[in-house]
């Protein structure tokens, strides 16, 4: 069982009293607490997924509607407040991309994080994570790194990046297999 230091177990206390009076009483003052709180953060971890910054206050009040709306199918036994505000903003921003139709084929990678995201709890296993992935994109050649920014972080599809770099759609789409391989495997070994 992981120990959590006193200071962060009080914090969790805290926001699982906050979401119960939210959930209960639909208390405002307990909501705008976790607002004012969650707000900028998931603002900023929107951005971060490539959301411009308009795109990511309005996922990140919808994510915070939702906490609101369905604040009583939160279950504080299975993640902690933040990693599920987390996740429904991240989940928010995936719908908005496929409606978009700039999704590309990053299923497989988007389903990976899912099912890491249930088995991390705190952020810093996240920045780990972020620091993992930077370094294995360190790794790559710099043409495969560049394949992958392009497609993954902007979220780019083949033909775009095809155009972009005057390169044959074919091309791009094995160099991008092999980049992302490449990459999978990299991720696989620093485990």
């Amino acid at each position: 069982m992981i120990s959590v230091p006193p200071s962060q177990s009080h914090a969790l206390k805290q926001w699982v009293a906050e979401m119960d009076g939210v959930a209960r009483r639909q208390d405002r003052e307990c909501f705008m607490r976790i607002y004012d709180h969650f707000m900028p953060r998931l603002c900023r971890y929107l951005s971060g997924l490539g959301a411009p910054p308009v795109v990511a206050e309005d996922l990140a009040q919808e994510a915070m509607l939702k906490l609101w709306n369905g604040a009583e199918r939160y279950d504080p036994a299975r993640s902690g407040l933040g990693t599920w505000l987390y996740r429904v903003a991240r989940n928010l921003h995936i719908d908005r991309v496929r409606r978009e139709h700039i999704w590309v084929h990053a299923q497989d990678v988007v389903d990976q994080a899912a099912e890491h995201d249930v088995q991390q709890d705190s952020l810093a296993e996240l920045h780990a994570e972020q620091v993992r992935l930077r370094q294995c994109l360190g790794e790559l050649s710099a043409a495969q790194a560049r394949l992958i920014r392009m497609s993954y972080f902007e979220a780019k599809t083949h033909t775009e990046i095809a155009k972009e770099l005057g390169m044959p759609l074919g091309t791009v789409k094995s160099h991008l297999r092999r980049a992302f391989l490449q990459l999978q495997s990299s991720m696989g070994e620093q485990r």
